[in-house]
């Protein structure tokens, strides 16, 4: 498989002086086209850090992050925005879907964020969520579907633009555990059938262990 990221020697830190904290202390890895991983370790440690800075959420303090080959933080902040829109679909704990529009508006957001036409933000968004199991709920608002449901229309938007990359931060965390895991085999099912590159932080070594690979987080290193 192709090498998609590389993380160079990546350093975040927060505050300054005394009440500065190293979070992330050198971090090389490598993520290939289509592959599957598992950020894993003990609270604190900056797993969520590391795939803040992943998605381009977070600037690093220091290092790099190659996306084939480019350090997208020289980019400017629009094109960053634009970037991050296009190429990297995410998915956290809680869903964040706006109350007040159906599952097939939330999804169709970024479509429309990227200036796609309205006609076209809606088939792709249907096309989406009947990916993702939901055809039967496209009129529902988040109010009316269920944890799992409002967890999958999340990804239904993560995922509508087709990114190459998409970064899942605790997606069962709010869940109960046989939803969870339906979820979290959809991601992987997803990963298989767009081919879309999956970065999974979680604290469930159980789930983390379904994956092709598991990279640990200790002292601000990764290991794996």
């Amino acid at each position: 498989m192709k090498e998609l990221i590389q993380v160079q020697q990546l350093f975040k830190s927060y505050g300054n002086g005394t009440k500065r904290v190293e979070v992330l202390k050198g971090v090389d890895l490598t993520f290939s086209r289509g592959e599957k991983a598992a950020i894993v370790g003990a609270s604190g440690v900056g797993k969520t850090t590391l795939l803040h800075v992943l998605g381009t959420l977070d600037r690093p303090t220091a290092g790099k992050v190659l996306y084939e080959g480019k350090d997208i933080y020289t980019l400017k902040e629009k094109e960053l925005a634009l970037f991050r829109n296009r190429e990297i679909g995410f998915v956290f704990q809680f869903h964040h879907l706006l109350p007040e529009f159906s599952a097939l508006e939330n999804t169709m957001m970024p479509c429309l964020i990227q200036g796609i036409p309205e006609k076209e933000s809606v088939s792709q968004a249907e096309a989406m969520l009947t990916l993702v199991g939901l055809k039967e709920r496209l009129p529902h608002k988040p109010g009316e579907l269920s944890g799992g449901e409002q967890q999958r229309v999340a990804v239904a938007r993560a995922l509508v633009l087709e990114p190459k990359v998409l970064l899942a931060d605790e997606p069962t965390g709010n869940l109960d555990t046989k939803t969870g895991e339906s979820v979290f085999d959809l991601l992987q099912e997803l990963n298989q059938i767009k081919g879309v590159t999956l970065i999974v932080v979680t604290h469930n070594l159980k789930l983390a262990e379904k994956l092709s690979r598991q990279i640990q987080l200790v002292d601000g290193k990764a290991l794996g």
